[in-house]
């Protein structure tokens, strides 16, 4: 059992507090994590070391609150962030939970996002978006409700569109094999593939003709 001698903010970030016991410096602390604390009332280490931890769940938060300032992030992500910077699994699942309790991570509107941003400036596959969440660490039923309303056809016709002007002085046999090869690279389906270029070639073919055979 010990006293609280001192809290002071410390200099160099005064949202934290120094917390001095029997008159030598115990812990650093959050604002908030101090919350609550008086110069004179009696402590334990027990006591000490619940606030230690406290602090770390609070920094691990914190971080991840960080993350998801910037863009939303899958559960994955956020723990594998929070990993490298040496937080516990423990530590790690609390705060995960507690911003899934509070809507801030939620794995099947992060899908959802990533489709949505892809298929506006980034076109890709199916195979190619499942890859990616399947990176996040998403689990495969999260991806596959996220892909169910994605209009492959028009997303490969815009990355077609984007390609097919690269290659128009080639003869319509070579620039239909590049094109078709392009797509499939990309990880588009040959039935998909073959629509999309054939729709393209048949609107070159057009565009080529006078006008008075128009």
């Amino acid at each position: 059992m010990g006293m609280i001698t001192a809290l002071t903010a410390q200099v160099k970030n005064p949202d934290r507090v120094s917390v001095f016991v029997d008159g030598e410096f115990a812990c650093g602390l959050a604002l908030e994590v101090a919350a609550g604390l008086r110069v004179g009332q009696a402590i334990t280490g027990t006591e000490l070391a619940q606030l230690e931890q406290r602090e770390e769940v609070y920094r691990a938060r914190e971080r991840a609150l960080g993350q998801l300032a910037r863009r939303p992030r899958s559960s994955s992500e956020i723990a594998r962030h929070l990993r490298r910077h040496k937080h516990n699994d423990d530590v790690i699942r609390l705060v995960i939970d507690d911003l899934t309790g509070k809507g801030l991570i939620d794995d099947n509107a992060f899908a959802a996002f990533w489709v949505e941003q892809r298929e506006t400036f980034r076109p890709r596959s199916r195979l190619a978006l499942r890859q990616e969440l399947g990176q996040k660490g998403l689990d495969r039923e999260v991806v596959s409700e996220a892909l169910e309303s994605l209009d492959e056809i028009d997303a490969a016709r815009r990355v077609a569109h984007k390609q097919a002007g690269r290659w128009q002085h080639l003869p319509e046999e070579e620039w239909r094999a590049k094109l078709t090869r392009y797509l499939l690279r990309q990880g588009y389906p040959y039935d998909v593939v073959n629509e999309v270029v054939t729709e393209l070639a048949g609107q070159n073919r057009l565009a080529q003709q006078p006008d008075n055979e128009q």
